[in-house]
């Protein structure tokens, strides 16, 4: 299922090319081989939030000019107890790995000492549940089972699904699906795949997305995950993606113990028009990140806080793990 070049300018424009490289939508620019920078430093000990801490690869140049291992690496050197890692058309974690491949990703990542938080990709906005294609919607939804597989074969249970959406402003050229026909496709392409989620004991957690246009408020939200009437069905909720005209800590306790899974992303509301420069690093945005894990805390939540970033570093990209442990160990009370 290519993608029309139009479309693929789109999404280069917002997202960038090496990010697309990384999802296998178009091919790998050249690998820089200079191996990650290493530190001595310990994890620090002592906490006052009992959650755990995550970190979405998408933050490092992976795999441009990191690996995979030397990503779990560096992600245990900087004191995580988790990593978040993507599913793309090609690579190490895509339909071409072999179930082998795959399991030993998840094998190589306890033996350095780290968890796989859960599975994400960004294969859920080309190959969406709404999509005007109906061999799109297809593929998604078989794309979207290959996940669930991998995510057992990795031994970690939470799938993070994108449900749908109404457009993506990224592709202005493509008409905008209507709100009903949108959840009802979304609706049926969750219902097929809940019996497989179930057989492998793995979540499907539905993202809040305001770049969508779909279930906009906690509301609906929980109306949509209520509607399966499983308990593999949850809420991975972002807490950056609906800071643009809401505020995180609002949503946390009407979704209460529908959240599965969390992404801990930073956002600026200086910032007046969507992009990927309104998302920032931790504790550089506008986020009242005191109400927010106070609310998370309220609601009993004790999994990830997977923090996602779509702009690693050129230069020294480690410096960006090392930022978000050290800033989640003060949040989290682990470092005064």
């Amino acid at each position: 299922m290519s993608l029309s070049r139009r479309e693929l300018l789109g999404y280069s424009a917002t997202f960038g090319s090496a990010f697309l490289a990384a999802q296998g939508l178009i091919a790998q620019e050249p690998k820089d081989d200079k191996p990650a920078v290493k530190s001595s430093a310990a994890p620090p000990a002592g906490k006052r939030y009992d959650m755990r801490k995550s970190i979405n690869l998408w933050a490092l140049p992976y795999p441009q000019k990191i690996t995979l291992k030397q990503c779990l690496e560096l992600c245990k050197d900087a004191g995580f107890d988790g990593v978040e890692i993507n599913y793309a058309l090609e690579g190490d974690l895509s339909p071409e790995a072999s179930d082998a491949a795959i399991r030993d990703i998840g094998q190589y990542a306890r033996k350095v000492g780290i968890q796989i938080s859960g599975v994400c990709s960004f294969l859920f906005w080309p190959y969406a549940f709404t999509h005007q294609d109906p061999e799109r919607r297809k593929k998604g939804v078989e794309l979207a089972g290959k996940m669930i597989h991998a995510a057992r074969l990795l031994e970690t249970d939470n799938l993070l699904v994108v449900p749908g959406s109404v457009y993506a402003p990224w592709i202005p050229d493509e008409p905008p699906v209507p709100h009903d026909v949108a959840l009802e496709r979304a609706t049926a392409a969750v219902k097929s795949l809940v019996p497989l989620a179930e057989k492998h004991r793995v979540h499907l957690n539905m993202e809040n997305i305001f770049a969508n246009g779909f279930l906009h408020s906690p509301q609906e939200m929980n109306a949509f995950v209520d509607g399966f009437a499983s308990p593999w069905v949850k809420v991975h909720f972002d807490t950056g993606n609906i800071m643009q005209y809401h505020f995180p800590e609002h949503w946390i306790p009407n979704l209460g113990q529908r959240i599965q899974n969390i992404h801990l992303k930073e956002y600026s509301k200086k910032a007046h028009e969507f992009n990927l420069n309104a998302f920032r690093l931790l504790l550089d945005g506008t986020t009242d990140w005191p109400a927010v894990l106070a609310a998370l805390d309220a609601t009993g939540y004790r999994g990830y806080l997977t923090f996602e970033y779509f702009n690693p570093f050129p230069h020294w990209p480690e410096a960006i793990v090392y930022h978000t442990s050290d800033a989640l160990d003060r949040m989290l009370g682990r470092k005064r």
